[in-house]
This record gives structure tokens, sequence and C-alpha cells, in this order.
């Protein structure tokens, strides 16, 4: 023994030989995979073996010697460290010693082997949530974060999860590992709509209702907020029109004349308003196609009085049950007041109906303005305009379409366009 060194310890490495230090009856052992075998002592447990990549679950005290009684340091959480040797001091203690820093007691409530406990493979599609960082690896100690051109709420493809004794991670293809708590399984591009909606048009002008038609999730400004509707009145009566060619009460080829009568009844619109069809009364006989196509091109005013008045029965309590039903809340077509869900609601039994009047409604006069302007996809929608208030509501047909109605006041076509453009780069 050097008396001006460190005194070496006399039981050193004697755990590397000796299986069991303490008494038996006192011993236990726990088995993980990739954790190291323990065994108890009657006043702490300490570890019989170096564990792999070991860690820290809090500051951990350091000595300068052996027998840990000159404090020299810590060891932090989550900071590498390398251990060198396990032995026994002269008090009885398990030791490790950590490469270029000294001694700690291996005390393994203190220490653990941070490593991934199992993997699975499980190949999917998942959405980011925001707030997720990129490891090279599962977060284990050691693991360093990647720089990622990934971004919240977009969809990407997980391979396999591991677990570790701090989270479950999963590997995502070409990038690295993520935290599960920040992946899911279903879409969550909704809620960057709605955070969108807040901070861009967050107004009492704007009424706007946007549907994930797959998903069922919804984004939405004042949704409910009900407003003079317009034309877009006229979108109920084409989907009462389609109901009855599906049940074939009248066909494509039905005509009805137009005479005085449809211009004068609770309901009906000016005929000088839109559309392209004679202003005054001509006798002449139309069929329900070219009035459906007048209403869905041009928003027709006496293409649709004359619908109404032939087909609702100048909208009788059947019609009026059944849009109640799909709007799902009391429309009045004579004071015309809805809001931006109930348009979008009537909407969605369109595209659900998927019937001939989807063709119509795909291209109209009106696909240079408003929800269909910037939007390369296809796009089926019903304007509506009077006094200061404009709106649109659409069927987008992207991969997953979705229902975005858009009802202003005292704004204009160009903002509408703004806000559909904004919503289509979230759900493209």
């Amino acid at each position: 023994m050097n008396k001006k060194g460190v005194q070496v310890p006399k039981r050193f490495l004697l755990l590397l030989f000796v299986p069991m230090l303490f008494i038996g009856s006192q011993a236990a052992s726990v088995e993980r995979s990739g954790a190291p075998q323990t065994v108890a002592h009657p006043s702490e447990l300490y570890f019989s073996s170096i564990p792999a990549n070991p860690n820290v679950y809090h500051k951990v005290a350091v000595f300068a010697d052996p027998q840990l009684k000159k404090a020299s340091g810590d060891l932090l959480p989550n900071t590498p460290f390398t251990i060198e040797q396990l032995f026994v001091n002269d008090q009885e203690q398990a030791v490790f010693k950590i490469a270029d820093k000294g001694y700690v007691l291996a005390d393994s409530s203190a220490i653990f082997s941070d490593v991934v406990q199992e993997t699975q493979e499980k190949k999917q599609e998942m959405w980011l949530k925001p707030g997720f960082k990129v490891y090279d690896q599962p977060l284990v100690n050691g693991a360093k974060e990647k720089n990622t051109t990934l971004a919240p709420y977009t969809k990407v493809t997980a391979l396999r999860t591991a677990k570790t004794l701090r989270d479950e991670f999963v590997e995502i293809e070409g990038q690295g590992w993520v935290a599960k708590t920040f992946v899911t399984e279903k879409d969550n591009r909704m809620e960057k709509v709605q955070e969108l909606l807040n901070s861009k048009y967050n107004s009492p002008s704007y009424g706007i209702y946007v549907k994930q038609l797959a998903t069922g999730n919804t984004a939405g400004i004042n949704p409910q907020k009900e407003m003079y509707s317009a034309s877009v009145t006229k979108l109920p009566y084409l989907y009462y029109v389609q109901e009855q060619l599906n049940k074939k009460a009248i066909s494509p080829t039905t005509t009805y004349k137009y005479i005085p009568e449809v211009n004068h009844f609770k309901g009906s619109y000016e005929p000088e308003g839109s559309g392209s069809l004679s202003k005054t009364p001509d006798g002449k006989d139309y069929s329900v196609q070219e009035l459906e196509d007048k209403i869905a091109k041009e928003s027709d005013n006496v293409g649709h009085n004359i619908l109404n008045y032939y087909v609702t029965h100048q909208s009788d309590q059947d019609f009026q049950k059944t849009l109640d039903k799909i709007a799902k809340k009391h429309w009045d077509v004579e004071k015309r007041d809805a809001s931006a869900e109930m348009a979008g609601n009537v909407m969605e039994a369109v595209y659900q109906q998927n019937g001939s009047i989807i063709e119509a409604l795909s291209s109209t006069k009106f696909d240079h303005q408003r929800i269909a302007r910037d939007l390369p996809v296809k796009v089926v929608h019903k304007i509506g305009d009077a006094y200061d208030f404009k709106h649109d509501v659409a069927i987008v047909y992207t991969n997953s379409p979705y229902v975005i109605a858009i009802f202003t006041d005292h704004s204009d076509y160009e903002t509408i366009s703004k806000i559909s453009k904004d919503v289509y780069e979230v759900l493209k």
C-alpha cells in the first residue's frame, strides 16, 4: 500500500468473483430486457454487474476516493459517462469507478441501464403533433437531437416502436425517432386549420365552417352565426330535386311550364336577379335537367322558382322537414337566414347523394372567384350574394375531401379566396 497515494480497497473487484455478496435470505434479483441483475443489501440495493449505457435518475455525488469520503463532483441525468470497474470497498459498499471522474456508490435506485427495452416492427401512417423532437436513436443516454424538415400536422410513415425506461418512441422513415406521445394515428390537420382561422380570420364579419368528411373533424369561426344567405338557400332545393330524381318521382327529362305563378309565391326569388332565363313568363316548357343546370351554373332565379313551384310545391311541409333534417337546424326559406354550418351540412348531404347535381355545381360561371378561384382540384360550390353579404359553400376534392362554407358580411370575394386557399394548403 502506498500511504501517499489512494488506498486500494482490500476487496477490489470482489464482486467480479463473488456472485452473492450479502445474506441469501435478503437477496433479490430483478430481470428486465437489457437491464442488469441487482443484489439486495440489508439497507440498500447494489449492482452486481456493470450496467450497459449507464444513466442516473437524479444528481449523484462523485468521490475522489474509493471509500466515498471526499466529494469531487456530481453525475447529472442524461449526461454520458463510462463505468470502468465494479468492486467492494473497505466499508463493504459496492462502488463504481467512473472514467475520468472518480467513484460513486453502485446504487441501483440512483443509477440505471439506459437502453432500449424492446422493439416492435409496426409500419403505419401517422400524423405528427406540435412540439416533437427527432433523435438519432430512441431517447437513451447519449442520443442526439437531429435537424429535420418535418412539420407538425403532416403525415409520416412509422416503421417500428421502441421502449426505453423513460418513454416509448417511434421510428419515422428516413428521419429518426420521435416520442410516441407526439404522433397520432388520427389525421390531426383540422387542429392546424383551427389555429390558422383563429390567427387570421377571427372576426365577427365571418362565419366559417370546415369539415373533413373522412374524419368528421371540424373547425370554424362563428360557424353558427346566421346571416342572410341569399342564393345559398337554392342549394337545399337542388338537394331535394336530386332526391326526387333518385326516387324516380321525376326524371331529368320531366318538363315544367314557365307560367306567371312561378314568380309569385312566398319564398320565390325576384326574376330580375341572376340567371339567363327570361325575366317574364314565356310559356315554354323547361326540363328538370335544364333548370337544374341553370340554377347550379348561373344561380338562375327563374329556374329556381320553377323547380320550387312544381317540385317542392312552394316549399311544402315535406320539403321543409327534409331541409331541417339535413341542415340540422330549422332553415327559414322565406327569411333565408342561415349559418355557415347549416350550409355546410347541406353541402355534405349533397356530397353523400353523389348525384348529377355534383357535376353541375363543379362547372359554374363563378369558378374564377371565391372558394374555387385558386384551387387546382375539383370544387363543387354554390355562391350567394345580396346587399353586403357575400358567401360560398363548397366541397373540395382533395385526397381527403372536405366541406367549406364561408359567409361574410361587409367583406369581398378576395377574402373568401384567401381563406379558401389557406385552408386548402393545410388539407390538400
